[in-house]
């Protein structure tokens, strides 16, 4: 062999040695999983598996939104139970070496009125308790629970600090705050509790949430605006064929452009006729007097509420068959979809089950882009590890 022929030689085993480390480098690349407790359709889930993480389980009791879940999350290990039957064998040969724990659960039972009995015996504790009990089996690196706001702040703060003491037993370091998903990418002012902890062994650290980026607000408009030109739509699918106009409208559109879930109801006859007179941003106290058959003084100002295309959305809520908020140009409340998107769920999200659940579904979900800004932050802290 030439030296010429020996120097070329030299330079392909290089290139394939290169080749191999990088190659081996992306088969081995960590992904980081995610068990999502009391879980609902996912909402947290999508917003974590935006974020790169893998969704590798959750547990409800509701079987419409497990249903959800699995057909959205389909290597998932989803469990339709009550969540106390579920025995600690069976958590570990499921869920061992999860890296993040999420969920809402309930926290009802935290209260100076109950500080002599014992929390673990209150029945509206029992669900936190099933959540600390996953937590100590599994010991993820972080954890985070989503809550009412007012968790915070209820009963000057007891609340917040037994869920804090109890967390910090466990070996977690955190933090907590109130974040409305109106700063994050969701066209809704929705303020909710998040707590994140973080295993003091793995990182001495405190989840910092002023490092979470703020995005710019995203409208009504430029939600569900696209979605008007199907209002008398007959056809058998509805696609959207031109382009995305903003990058929102970008982010929810599916590939193929389908929309589903996207059935026009109007309401009752009164009921079109009071929503008639509210103009975008207007509420019940637009509506004559004559309209009512009983006393309206007693309604809060989301009753009758028009939405207003202009800024962001009153918070979704799980109800279809109520008059709370209205479409900004239609006398009808929002289309599954309308909800979906105005939640920040993107349009390749399926929702399972019937009208009604599929409406509770939406609204009882954490916004997905909310989820999302949180698990980048995280995302980050795992990064840092690889490094």
């Amino acid at each position: 062999m030439s030296s010429r022929e020996a120097a070329m030689s030299l330079r392909v085993c290089m290139f394939c040695a290169c080749f191999c480390r990088a190659f081996n480098g992306i088969m081995t690349k960590k992904k980081y999983t995610v068990l999502d407790l009391f879980c609902g359709c996912g909402g947290i889930s999508c917003g974590y598996s935006l974020a790169g993480f893998k969704i590798i389980g959750g547990i409800d009791f509701n079987k419409d939104a497990t249903l959800t879940f699995q057909h959205n999350f389909q290597d998932a290990k989803v469990k339709c139970t009550d969540i106390t039957q579920i025995s600690d064998d069976q958590i570990l040969f499921d869920y061992e070496g999860v890296d993040v724990i999420v969920g809402g659960p309930p926290c009802q039972g935290f209260s100076t009125a109950n500080r002599w009995q014992k929390e673990m015996d209150d029945p509206r504790n029992k669900l936190f308790f099933e959540y600390i009990r996953f937590v100590k089996l599994l010991r993820p690196k972080v954890i985070m629970i989503e809550n009412v706001r007012g968790l915070l702040t209820r009963d000057n703060g007891y609340a917040k600090e037994r869920i804090q003491t109890i967390l910090s037993d466990e070996g977690y370091k955190l933090n907590m705050t109130v974040l409305d998903a109106s700063e994050y990418g969701v066209p809704q002012n929705r303020k909710r509790a998040i707590i994140i902890g973080i295993r003091e062994d793995y990182k001495n650290m405190t989840f910092d949430f002023e490092t979470i980026v703020k995005k710019k607000k995203v409208t009504v408009e430029d939600a569900i605006g696209e979605l008007y030109a199907f209002e008398d739509f007959e056809g058998e699918k509805m696609i959207l064929k031109e382009k995305a106009s903003t990058p929102y409208r970008k982010y929810l559109r599916r590939k193929d452009g389908l929309v589903l879930d996207h059935e026009a109801r109007y309401p009752a006859e009164i009921v079109q006729k009071r929503i008639s007179y509210v103009p975008q941003g207007g509420n019940w106290e637009d509506i004559p007097e004559e309209l009512w058959t009983n006393n309206r003084k007693n309604r809060h100002s989301s009753a009758y509420k028009r939405l207003d295309p202009n800024t962001q959305s009153c918070t979704i809520d799980t109800g279809n068959a109520h008059s709370n908020y209205f479409h900004p140009l239609y006398n009808r409340i929002p289309s599954i979809r309308e909800s979906a998107r105005l939640q920040s769920f993107p349009d390749s999200f399926e929702f399972q089950g019937p009208r009604g659940s599929k409406y509770k579904q939406v609204g009882n979900a954490v916004p997905p882009l909310l989820a999302k800004s949180i698990a980048d932050e995280i995302m980050k802290i795992f990064k840092d590890e690889d490094n």
